[in-house]
């Protein structure tokens, strides 16, 4: 049998005449940029995460360098965040003008470690950038305590997370902004790249706005810099096709878990450890296993996809030495980093390639 580690063509064929019928109205029109999509798909997203507004982004990558721009965070600014995350958290960072500054994951979630944030908060300090991994939600009410002691901006790291919860607030609307992306392998993912910016701050949105079209308004008249941060009405025609879909989907994920959970119960295998104030979307189902790489090749032998999210911590990348980090200062990431990685978890899984995928990894490890 053959498992992949995401299966998007078996989504597709369920949605595929609305996907063709919706590009092709953006086609016929030629509203090629902007537009009534994208319009609409700023809006509905924002519903659903809980918030005023939301400024569509080219990806969840610009919609965060976006943010870091319109709250001008830049030259002689540090922003606390996770070492254990995917590179765009940091590299947006860097490119912002910024310092990165790291503090250790909680063992349990991969999320960072909220009780250690307020220890490396300096006068320096402009944001703390929580990063929701694999869909659940951080401790978001420890981190905008300290946000709010010593007046920091908080940026979400959503990109994973699209309406998860914490203690029943969505994923986006706690901290100053909330960043998605739409890149395909997400739970509401298009078919290249996207994102999207959600706030409660109608003078950042007005900002944000302005930012994603090179910081021109009105056209020609550019008050600040900004860049091409535009998201594609293609893009939103086909998210907008798939979003009525993504609870449904999100809902088959966490049952796919469920069902994983049983059959790691008691083993070798520990699956993820879900928050009791979260709800989790499941965005990627990771497990902690012995003899990780030796597994990850044993289920590529049998034809069942894996991933290692993520191999090597941030701080250990060879772009980031000049920060000064080194290995063993954050034990928890380096120790994930060794241990976790994702099997398949996507909605259209039967419960006999489920059974494959948890047997395999089990009868390995014995």
């Amino acid at each position: 049998m053959k498992v992949p580690l995401l299966d998007l063509k078996a989504q597709y064929a369920t949605i595929k005449e609305q996907v063709l019928v919706a590009i092709s109205e953006v086609l016929e029109s030629q509203r090629c940029i902007g537009g009534p999509k994208v319009a609409e798909l700023e809006e509905k997203i924002a519903a659903i995460s809980d918030c005023k507004f939301a400024v569509g982004a080219s990806s969840g990558t610009d919609a965060i360098l976006n943010s870091l721009m319109s709250l001008d965070i830049g030259a002689g600014d540090e922003v606390i965040t996770t070492p254990f995350t995917f590179f765009a958290t940091v590299g947006c960072i860097v490119r912002a003008g910024a310092k990165p500054v790291f503090v250790d994951i909680d063992a349990r979630t991969f999320n960072i470690n909220a009780a250690l944030i307020e220890s490396v908060v300096t006068e320096k300090t402009k944001a703390i950038m929580p990063v929701h991994l694999f869909g659940q939600m951080a401790d978001m009410n420890l981190i905008m305590a300290v946000a709010d002691k010593y007046n920091i901006v908080v940026i979400e790291d959503a990109a994973q997370s699209i309406t998860s919860t914490y203690k029943d607030r969505k994923s986006g609307s706690i901290g100053t902004v909330g960043c998605f992306s739409f890149f395909p392998s997400k739970n509401l993912g298009g078919i290249g790249d996207g994102g999207m910016i959600v706030t409660n701050d109608e003078q950042l949105y007005n900002r944000l706005f302005i930012m994603r079209n090179h910081g021109s308004e009105p056209k020609y008249y550019h008050k600040y810099v900004g860049a091409n941060f535009r998201l594609d009405p293609i893009q939103a025609a086909a998210l907008l096709v798939k979003l009525p879909h993504l609870e449904d989907w999100s809902e088959a994920r966490r049952r796919n878990a469920a069902y994983y959970n049983e059959k790691f119960a008691g083993t070798a295998v520990k699956p993820p450890d879900i928050n009791p104030d979260c709800v989790s979307i499941y965005n990627q189902y990771v497990i902690r296993v012995p003899r990780r790489d030796e597994v990850v090749a044993h289920l590529k032998k049998n034809d069942i996809g894996c991933e290692i999210y993520y191999p090597l911590p941030i701080h250990l990348q060879e772009c980031f030495r000049y920060l000064g980090y080194k290995e063993g200062d954050f034990p928890e990431a380096e120790k994930a980093a060794k241990e976790v990685m994702a099997i398949p978890i996507y909605p259209e899984l039967t419960d006999e390639m489920k059974n494959y995928v948890a047997d395999t990894i089990l009868a390995f490890l014995g």
